[in-house]
């Protein structure tokens, strides 16, 4: 279920200050902030109001110093303007939607078709996480942002609330919280879209991944899920036990990853608010030495190597970004998923609220 019990995230920022520095403009002259994060464990990030950006996140090391753990840029104006989503918090519905319809209580909509000019993708070509957001708390190691989605934004049905919390946790921990209402019967599935890399190297593919799942959903040329649900023995989708993603097809080229694996879930632990968490992947560097666990609340987790990176301008530290520099690991809902009702629902209504909890773990 998308909706879940409990308070969204604005209830408990009674008696917070504001503490934000600005970093840019868009076209329009509104004023975009950022807010620097710190942990007492040595990890930082930086967090800003365009898309709910994780612009960077730093984390300690386990033999000493310091790591960079996310694709970015140094410029604000480089993300409205080359970002492939970078840190972006997708929304209202991440990934894509065949065709741009779905049905609800028997009404059709319609969305973007900014796909190919056939489907929907991260809730159009101005989604969420390429609008601005506005910062209504920042403190020493959090920091929460809020976004309105007016009825029909995008042909989404439903005035929506949205909020962001990111916070440093327990050392090198990225915890971050999703929530939402609605005012009418709409969808939801939000994600967030860091590309992570774990060392200086210049890709991914030699990073070690376990994802914690059986089955993915099949898809068609366009990644559009076809409803029914395959086992990974056997495939170049098995990622059951950790393994380079390297790999190279039979016909001699490279696999690339863009597909959406539904979780096993075997291995929980209780959160706040009622909620469950579920390990859903673990990424490693033997270079660095580093790794990150993601447990999540969501049924399900994108893996998109980012083959298709080539940003046109350098990234943080000045590196450029080509082909699989990093590797986007997105717990969400299934694609498509409000044309396939046999997958958990992404329906929102009234009186509900939408709860996402998703930590990433850093260490040894």
């Amino acid at each position: 279920m998308a909706s879940q019990a409990g308070a969204p995230v604005e209830a408990s920022l009674k008696g917070v200050v504001l503490n934000k520095a600005l970093i840019g403009h868009l076209d329009d002259g509104t004023p975009i902030h950022e807010a620097k994060l710190h942990s007492p464990g040595g990890a930082e990030a930086r967090v800003m109001e365009w898309g709910a950006v994780l612009r960077d996140l730093v984390v300690p090391l386990p033999g000493g110093g310091r790591q960079r753990v996310v694709l970015g840029f140094p410029n604000f104006a480089d993300y409205p303007a080359h970002s492939p989503h970078m840190g972006a918090i997708a929304g209202r519905f991440a990934n894509r939607i065949g065709h741009g319809r779905f049905m609800l209580d028997g009404v059709s909509h319609r969305t973007p078709l900014n796909q190919g000019g056939k489907h929907s993708l991260h809730g159009g070509g101005q989604g969420f996480g390429k609008r601005p957001w506005t910062m209504i708390q920042h403190d020493e190691a959090s920091v929460t942002l809020a976004l309105v989605s007016a009825d029909g934004d995008a042909g989404y049905p439903g005035t929506l609330r949205v909020w962001c919390r990111y916070a440093l946790v327990d050392g090198a921990t990225l915890r971050l919280e999703l929530s939402a209402t609605t005012d009418a019967p709409t969808i939801v599935n939000l994600a967030h879209h860091s590309y992570f890399r774990l060392d200086d190297g210049p890709d991914i593919l030699d990073h070690e991944l376990e994802v914690r799942a059986n089955l993915t959903t099949p898809v068609d040329a366009d990644l559009i899920p076809d409803g029914s649900l395959a086992d990974v023995a056997g495939t170049p989708f098995d990622f059951r036990k950790a393994r380079p993603i390297r790999f190279a097809s039979q016909a001699g080229g490279r696999f690339w990853y863009d597909h959406n694996y539904v979780l096993r879930r075997d291995r929980r632990e209780p959160a706040a608010g009622g909620l469950e968490l579920a390990h859903a992947a673990t990424l490693r560097s033997r270079r660095s030495g580093l790794a990150m666990e993601i447990w999540t609340t969501e049924p399900a987790l994108q893996v998109y190597d980012g083959a298709k990176l080539a940003t046109p301008v350098p990234g943080l530290d000045g590196v450029a970004y080509g082909a699989n520099a990093g590797i986007a690991l997105e717990p969400q809902h299934v694609p498509d998923s409000p044309n396939l009702p046999h997958f958990p629902s992404t329906v929102l209504r009234p009186g509900e609220v939408y709860r996402q909890l998703s930590e990433f773990r850093f260490g040894v």
